[in-house]
């Protein structure tokens, strides 16, 4: 049954708003906002204040706002043709046909929709679905489908308290904080029939019938549909099914997992849409292949018979390169799960927990691995990076014994990052200017990039400068309101307004928190550090933000030794963190640092995309050859790579070389190349670089580009992989 989304949304707030910005409510329900020509900029005007304690939340905000604050701009001529000009944009982006997907395929290869699951998705800071990487991956995935017209809808879960609110005490220890969100208050609609009822599906979870009812949030041309189990007519412990994103325990995320993939493709069904393929973002979505083949299966046929069909229905991506980080379940776990699905499959217990087995038919005590499973039974796999794909294949090659591991049947797709949602707009009008009107439209034009290099030194760095101010003003706010709410001294809170300088070299550092991504890997030799860092002449400042999982007690340990760390005299002023690292932070740091610094232990780092954001806005990176920078590093033009990119299992002998091989960097390159400055103060060597970082980074490392290759190479029909379709060429 096709839904009937109600946008109540709208109609509430058009009660409310004046007639002349009645526009607002119709754009405020479509995350397409966030990456806007207007960006943020058509709610923040509103009220800031207001805006920013709602987190950026558009229809919060209108639902608050003074009637008398909605009066005064509905007076503004120039606000009101700012917001018709912004919601024309948005209809006409809705029903163009001249996508690139509409110029480069016949409606027969691209006709039906391709269903994309993912436990987290970033879309923006008002949407509590995300904690990291992957969920800002998968978002700015969607983004690009949109932009490019692939025909995709998202499937994941909503969380009524999200991931966690990070608070450190006075020791520098990490504090989870959860809160409940008010779902009626967010940009999303729970989808109805045409009878006005809520849809739900209902899932056997242990040996309870469960609910989950259906959100929609859409994001441009693309609907999202989450799920959700906190309703009146499941119990408390189902209800909680969807409390939190990976928090809870084994059993929680067993649950939100089952949830997610059987109850993900249940939901599919329920709304009439019918996939032409599932591409699964990593493993916590593969039982989705098992729901596919008990449909299948419904015309009497048996597993064995359906699971070609299965398989030439799926695609997966996978993300972790090391095999502790993929999630397995024990066999007792999963058994009380899927006693009456084996059943419903017409599968032994052995033969179905053997479709979890990373060895089948040899090690039957092995744990149900989630990933097997999805590798077993999706018709093409891929890594996120070069690097990664290859690690892929040596680790996965157990499922393929009777084949070389270079034959091992998973590619790669290097990941990118949607450049419309990150690049900061006073950049992006630098680009508009110099290098064409419709940039964002061509990203992956190499010629236009070339351009790059016409935009006067003086332009690129004075706009660079002025992002970097704005990001030392809001890390002096935020730390300075952490200082209050522990109740630190008057002293302690007015030296925040102290805090960094806009002058000095300015290194970013932020991330989750996990003890491979070395996060004090600087701090190696705390005494050379600190002579780097309180160098009379030539200064190094620092910023750092992240979290670290509520269960990573070493990774908590790496955070408190940064804070000790940075409250050495010498240095007080100079390393800063930023408590609960989310997407407006990460915003703020990749538009205004100097050099993104990135530190993991090789091979560990699957792709990366943090550094991808910089280098749109004119930073540089300085990172480990591990994850995308293997591809992207070009030596003496367009950033440093720390170490020599060889892999040992000594990880004390290769913390060692990576931080002399850092100071190395920072003592006889990085440092000497910023303070190299004109009578003017311009460090034209400097800026070369960022032109370079700009050039040879951006017109590649964009979804855009991305969500092509997956298209190209993933969701084609078998047959049609070799005709490729080129994005951004005109």
């Amino acid at each position: 049954m096709q839904s009937q989304t109600a946008f109540t949304h709208i109609q509430i707030l058009q009660d409310k708003i004046p007639y002349p910005l009645q526009g607002l409510a119709k754009l405020a329900v479509n995350y397409w906002w966030n990456w806007s020509s207007e960006q943020l900029s058509i709610f923040r005007n509103i009220d800031f204040e207001k805006w920013e304690e709602c987190q950026q939340n558009p229809v919060k905000l209108l639902e608050n706002v003074s009637s008398e604050r909605l009066a005064q701009l509905a007076a503004e001529p120039e606000y009101c043709q700012q917001v018709l000009n912004l919601v024309t944009q948005l209809e006409q982006y809705l029903v163009t046909k001249n996508t690139w997907v509409d110029k480069n395929f016949p409606q027969d290869q691209l006709q039906k929709t391709i269903a994309y699951f993912s436990i987290e998705y970033g879309i923006a800071r008002s949407l509590p679905t995300y904690s990291g990487g992957l969920g800002i991956l998968a978002a700015d995935h969607l983004k690009s489908a949109s932009d490019l017209g692939v025909p995709i809808v998202g499937v994941g879960l909503l969380y009524r308290q999200g991931y966690f609110k990070q608070q450190l005490d006075s020791t520098g220890w990490q504090q989870e904080i959860y809160l409940d969100y008010q779902f009626e208050e967010l940009p999303i609609e729970l989808c109805r029939d045409t009878q006005g009822e809520v849809l739900t599906v209902t899932l056997q979870i242990r040996d309870r019938q469960v609910k989950a009812q259906i959100w929609q949030v859409q994001i441009g041309r693309i609907h999202l549909y989450l799920l959700d189990t906190y309703r009146e007519d499941n119990e408390q412990i189902d209800r909680w099914i969807t409390g939190q994103l990976y928090g809870s325990g084994q059993d929680t995320r067993l649950a939100q997992e089952y949830l997610l993939g059987i109850g993900g493709v249940r939901a599919l069904q329920r709304l009439g849409i019918e996939p032409q393929l599932y591409h699964l973002n990593e493993g916590h979505a593969a039982f989705a292949t098992l729901e596919i083949a008990r449909q299948l299966m419904e015309s009497t046929a048996t597993f064995d018979e359906v699971r070609p069909m299965v398989r030439d229905r799926c695609v997966f991506t996978t993300h972790t390169p090391v095999p502790a980080g993929h999630d397995i379940f024990s066999r007792d776990q999963i058994a009380p799960y899927f006693t009456h699905y084996w059943q419903q499959l017409g599968l032994s217990k052995e033969a179905f927990l053997d479709l979890g087995n990373r060895h089948p038919g040899k090690d039957s005590w092995e744990p149900f691995n989630m990933t097997a499973l999805a590798l077993k039974m999706s018709r093409s796999a891929n890594g996120v990076s070069q690097l990664n794909g290859k690690v892929c294949r040596q680790m996965w090659s157990c499922l393929y014994p009777n084949i070389p591991v270079e034959d091992v049947p998973i590619g790669q797709i290097t990941n990118g990052v949607h450049h419309r949602t990150w690049t900061a707009p006073l950049i992006a009008n630098l680009y508009k200017h110099y290098l064409h009107p419709d940039w964002a439209d061509r990203v992956t034009d190499t010629q236009i990039w070339a351009k790059v290099e016409e935009i006067p030194d003086d332009e690129l760095w004075g706009r660079h400068q002025r992002l970097q101010a704005a990001l030392i003003a809001y890390t002096r706010l935020q730390v300075k309101e952490a200082r209050e709410r522990r109740g630190e001294s008057s002293e302690a809170i007015a030296a925040a307004e102290q805090l960094l300088d806009p002058n000095i070299l300015t290194i970013g550092f932020a991330r989750r928190f996990s003890s491979y991504k070395r996060g004090d890997l600087i701090t190696y030799d705390p005494d050379r550090a600190r002579a780097i860092f309180s160098n009379f002449e030539q200064p190094v400042q620092m910023i750092v933000a992240g979290k670290a999982h509520p269960a990573d007690e070493e990774s908590k340990r790496i955070v408190q030794r940064l804070i000790e760390w940075s409250h050495h005299a010498d240095i007080r002023n100079r390393l800063v963190f930023i408590e609960d690292y989310d997407m407006h932070i990460a915003q703020k740091l990749v538009q205004g640092v100097d050099v993104w610094l990135n530190t993991p232990r090789r091979p560990h780092e699957a792709s990366g995309t943090s550094g991808q954001k910089v280098a749109f806005n004119g930073g540089i990176n300085c990172s480990i050859l591990d994850g995308w920078w293997c591809e992207a590093y070009q030596e003496g033009v367009n950033g440093w790579a720390i170490g020599d990119g060889a892999d040992t299992d000594d990880t004390e002998s290769q913390d060692r070389a990576d931080a002399e091989s850092l100071y190395e960097l920072l003592e006889t390159e990085i440092i000497p190349c910023y303070y190299d400055r004109d009578s003017a103060g311009i460090p034209h060597r400097w800026v070369q670089m960022m032109k370079a970082s700009i050039r040879t980074i951006a017109p590649y490392f964009n979804t855009d580009r991305m969500v092509a290759d997956y298209v190209n190479q993933m969701y084609l029909p078998k047959h049609e992989v070799s005709k490729r379709a080129k994005v951004g060429m005109h």
